[in-house]
């Protein structure tokens, strides 16, 4: 009988500088994001874009991401995550380097879809590696705070790197910036890396892909549309309607075929479903509650982008405080909800000081409070949440699992930014409407359409702690080994390919 039990620790002699590079990538991934809207204006006014192409730029990357995550979860698994992690760092260089060189809107466009192509098979490939190398308990909190800490903190690190480089150099800039990182990462993790892979021929289920990028694209695009179009258009709900049709499709066919791209184990369990939604729900209060302090900062306070990003840096270093120092002491003592609950239930606290402010609120009584509270309580939700959804998954399948909440997180995110943005712009109408249009009152009414979607984020960020509180039961984790059994042997393999 083939021993199928996970690789222990010690085949991975090198983890714990591994995980700094494959930190790095992550956080190039988060920056990505940030870093290119803060440039928008200069790129557009440099290009000439028009205001229709304008979202594209940011689209092109969202759609490409989102609807190939899962794919680029069985790559890695199937391929070789090691194999899939340099690949996609090599494709995700050129893809910023083509970006940067763009002469017009069209070389633009296929760049930014490139970077979210391979930013899919990028972002799954080093959360496995993460969750193969750390199984046992202690270690794996520590390796899943810093984890979180830089998925949570990022997007506030590009809004200070895309201000400083738009301000200093010049919009190409935030991508070639992405150059020197994944070089770093990817010398770094071929040099420490350990190649691990799901043994067995490589069978991709075709339909499955097909299904789920089709759900996963009509979602994230008809959320974005809903900006724009308003939530009842045709064609918002159209979108909606038919990506929710094609992801019932897929989990039907997952069910039948004989190697699903995701195979229903993944998320039958309990406790790994609920943090699944919790990565999604966090996504969903939290991206559009950022967006309200930025523009709060830039929009009402008259904040430069680099001066924005110089404010956000107390929130980064909460984050850094929460996940690295408090999530990941506790972790291995406690039951996951007893840090995901609180960490809602602060954040969405955050979120409500939002209604105390007003276009002459101080920085330090103002976003510096909601920020504080806002990245304390991340550093709570995100790595203990991105721990559980994929612990105890079959190695065989930690591509996949990991693949499935980064999917949870942009199709949250995507869905709670154009909610969230749609509730304060329809606020901000309502309050000039009934106090009249001049530039005072234009800066009340922001501020108030940014208060009624901030509750409405922490709305979200409460009804996420309560359906942990209720589906999250697992008991405070043992000191041994997170691995289940695995359904294929998974060797560690040479650390050189």
């Amino acid at each position: 009988m083939v021993d199928t039990k996970a690789p222990p620790p010690a085949a991975f002699p090198r983890r714990w500088g591994a995980l700094g590079f494959i930190a790095l990538a992550q956080l190039m991934i988060v920056l990505d994001g940030t870093v290119v809207n803060i440039a928008l204006p200069s790129i557009q006014r440099d290009l000439g874009i028009s205001d229709g192409d304008r979202q594209w730029i940011i689209t092109a990357y969202t759609l490409a991401f989102g609807g190939l995550l899962l794919l680029g979860g069985r790559i890695a698994d199937h391929v070789g995550r090691k194999r899939t992690f340099l690949v996609a760092l090599l494709g995700f260089t050129t893809a910023s380097a083509l970006g940067g060189a763009a002469s017009g809107f069209e070389m633009l466009l296929v760049a930014r879809a490139l970077q979210g192509a391979f930013g899919a098979l990028l972002g799954p490939s080093a959360l496995s590696l993460l969750t193969v190398m750390f199984t046992e308990a202690g270690e794996r909190a520590k390796a899943f705070g810093a984890w979180g800490a830089v998925s949570a903190a990022g997007g506030a690190v590009g809004l200070l790197a895309g201000g400083a480089l738009t301000d200093y150099l010049d919009w190409r800039w935030c991508l070639y910036i992405n150059i020197p990182i994944a070089l770093a990462a990817g010398i770094g993790g071929f040099m420490l890396l350990a190649e691990s892979k799901r043994e067995g021929r490589a069978r991709f289920d075709i339909p499955g892909v097909v299904l789920v990028t089709g759900g996963l694209v009509a979602i994230v695009y008809g959320a974005g549309r809903a900006e724009s179009d308003g939530w009842g258009s045709a064609t918002v709900t159209g979108l909606l309607a038919a990506g929710a049709v094609l992801l019932a499709a897929f989990f039907l066919v997952e069910r039948r075929v004989p190697q699903p791209l995701l195979p229903p184990r993944v998320i039958a369990d309990r406790t790994r479903g609920a943090a699944y939604l919790a990565v999604g729900l966090a996504g969903a209060g939290m991206f559009g509650a950022f967006l309200f302090m930025t523009y709060y900062l830039q929009v009402v306070k008259g904040y430069s982008p680099i001066r924005t990003g110089v404010a956000f840096l107390p929130m980064v270093l909460t984050v850094l405080v929460s996940a690295g120092g408090i999530s990941a002491r506790l972790l291995p003592k406690v039951p996951p909800r007893a840090l995901i609950v609180p960490g809602m239930l602060i954040s969405a606290f955050g979120m409500l000081w939002m209604l105390t402010l007003d276009p002459g609120t101080g920085y330090a009584r103002g976003v510096l409070v909601t920020g504080m509270l806002f990245g304390f309580g991340a550093g709570m939700i995100l790595p203990v949440a991105m721990n559980y959804a994929t612990r105890g998954v079959d190695q065989s399948d930690a591509g996949v699992a990991s693949a499935t909440v980064n999917a949870s997180q942009q199709v949250g995110s995507s869905i709670g930014i154009a909610l969230l943005n749609t509730i304060a712009t329809s606020a901000t109408a309502d309050y000039l409407a009934a106090h009249g249009r001049n530039p005072a009152v234009a800066k009340q009414a922001l501020v108030e359409g940014f208060g009624t979607g901030s509750a409405w984020a922490a709305g979200i960020l409460v009804a996420g702690a309560l359906i942990v509180a209720v589906l999250m039961n697992t008991p405070r984790p043992e000191d041994q080994s997170v691995a289940a059994d695995a359904g294929d042997a998974v060797e560690p393999l040479p650390a050189h390919t």
